[in-house]
């Protein structure tokens, strides 16, 4: 199961901080939860600070729970370290599942 990932950042010092610093650390701690990440993306255009990620879940992974149980490790406090969550003023998602012709499965 894929999520896409919305973030949408107070300025585009903290989007700027939360893309190359944050959300880079979050690479690795996804992987040791078993997440793998597709792409990252920041958009600033017409004044939104987003950055919007792709990822992908392991096999039979209850998303929600283990999101709540990334979000609540130790890996993860150290990912932000340093910032003010406070920053981010809006987090949508929505799970995905590919098509049969969908290049990424």
């Amino acid at each position: 199961m894929f999520q896409l990932r919305i973030y949408t950042l107070r300025s585009p010092q903290a989007l700027q901080q939360y893309a190359t610093v944050h959300w880079a650390r979050h690479l690795t701690t996804f992987t040791t939860f078993g997440v793998a990440t597709h792409g990252v993306w920041t958009e600033q255009s017409g004044g939104a600070n987003r950055l919007v990620a792709l990822i992908r879940y392991p096999p039979g992974a209850d998303p929600e729970h283990l999101t709540r149980q990334i979000m609540t490790s130790p890996e993860f406090a150290d990912d932000m370290a340093g910032f003010d969550v406070d920053d981010i003023i809006d987090v949508q998602t929505a799970l995905l599942d590919p098509t049969s012709f969908s290049p990424i499965r």
